[in-house]
């Protein structure tokens, strides 16, 4: 079951050590090794290569180009699809960036706001199908003004679930490609005669999504390189007991990886936690992923102050944090390193996943330390205009001819020279 130490420990110090080995696992031989080799194939190889590694990893035989098809679902889904979709939206719209123009020291300045052309976004399918992940990238995407976007999901997850063709053609996606794991990133990176490369990958998946995303970072842009999901929850003797387990069990069920993390200056509280996690485990249909996870990542530290407890969560720098004290909202604004915050007994982060509003694809295994949670922002490129007068040319060339000499590129500084000493 779930390990309980003190805070600061030895146990403490290990189990900060155990996330950390977790993080590096993102990056194992085997996972890179195999990325790197279907990159390499792929674009060498094209379409072919692609149904070779299909065949192999996704034992798919047919069009990697999906067909429309109907889909029903539930009146009951697409009233929460929908519920989620217009949170969302709103909360992106308020994301959008707005080109802008300066006079700067008498000069003229602009930088406008260009949407990427294309974005390939990736919905896995392993344990689970995430509409919710089509949600978090398409929305965004979509209100950043991007001309193409595509959806690579392994053919299991499409076939398996209307729910996910039904959201697909709902968002109104303009492909979707049957592949998955890291012969899916390369296709969309490098491109093939019936995949078109993208600019840019985003959305989660497996070490071997997150392998390939490293590699083919440069070749296109990528949002992160997501690793396995995690909470910690920052808790006092006033927090409800079952809150919190259910919010510490909500999230190991991800994954046998993910990681749920309590600390609290209550002993009281960490026990009767323990003995609820233990309770809603076994009332769990469904329980071997989240009872591994308890077991290797989970843990209660029971803090010896406030402050200690702040500080050893600021050092994990968790994908959510959920402050669950008797002045939450207080409490919550010290905290600098996290993905996204949930503030009191009723911001559950499971909210978050669906219908909050804010984007749930988020900064994993310590990087919230200097990353953000995916946005509008991530789906637009900045270009500055600079457009200076004769007069202007004029006053700040003998600036950059000094500067050019300084560094040894007399070509830099001619250039300048040639507008001072223009006559006309």
């Amino acid at each position: 079951m779930i390990r309980v130490f003190d805070v600061p420990s030895a146990d403490a110090e290990r189990h900060m050590a155990r996330l950390a080995r977790r993080a590096r696992s993102l990056f194992s031989g085997d996972a890179a090794a195999v990325a790197e080799h279907a990159i390499a194939d792929i674009r060498r190889g094209g379409d072919r290569a692609l149904a070779r590694w299909r065949r192999r990893h996704d034992r798919a035989r047919g069009p990697v180009l999906a067909s429309p098809g109907r889909a029903r679902v539930s009146p009951s889904l697409r009233r929460a699809f929908d519920l989620a979709l217009s949170r969302i939206t709103a909360f992106h719209q308020r994301q959008r960036p707005a080109a802008a123009r300066w006079i700067v020291a008498g000069s003229r300045m602009e930088e406008r706001i260009l949407p990427l052309d294309s974005v390939g976004v990736y919905v896995p399918g392993g344990e689970a199908v995430y509409v919710s992940t089509a949600l978090m990238t398409v929305v965004p995407a979509r209100i950043a003004g991007v001309r193409r976007i595509v959806v690579a999901t392994p053919p299991t997850a499409w076939a398996s679930s209307p729910a996910l063709r039904w959201a697909l053609a709902r968002l109104g996606v303009d492909a979707v490609y049957l592949m998955g794991g890291a012969h899916a990133i390369a296709a969309l990176a490098v491109g093939t005669a019936t995949i078109p490369s993208v600019a840019k990958i985003v959305g989660p998946g497996n070490r071997f999504v997150a392998a390939a995303k490293r590699a083919v970072s440069g070749l296109v842009g990528i949002d992160s390189i997501a690793g396995p999901t995690e909470v910690a929850i920052f808790a006092d003797g006033s927090a409800d007991v079952e809150c919190v387990a259910a919010d510490l069990l909500a999230q190991a069920e991800h994954d046998e990886d993910a990681a749920a993390i309590l600390v609290t200056t209550s002993r009281r509280l960490a026990a009767e936690v323990r003995a609820a996690l233990a309770s809603r485990l076994l009332a769990l249909r469904e329980r071997r992923r989240a009872a591994a996870s308890l077991r290797r990542f989970g843990a209660i530290g029971v803090a010896a102050s406030r402050t200690e407890a702040i500080r050893y969560l600021e050092r994990i720098a968790p994908e959510h944090l959920g402050v669950q004290t008797a002045d939450s909202r207080a409490d919550a604004r010290r905290f600098r390193r996290a993905g996204a915050v949930f503030v009191g007994r009723w911001s559950s982060e499971v909210f978050g996943d669906y219908v909050a509003g804010t984007n749930h694809v988020l900064p994993t295994a310590g990087t919230a330390r200097f990353a953000s949670a995916l946005s509008v922002h991530d789906f637009v490129r900045r270009m500055a205009l600079v457009s200076l007068s004769r007069a202007d040319a004029r006053r700040l060339a003998p600036a950059v001819e000094i500067l050019a000499a300084v560094e040894g590129l007399p070509a830099h500084a001619a250039a300048a020279r040639l507008r001072r000493e223009a006559r006309r």
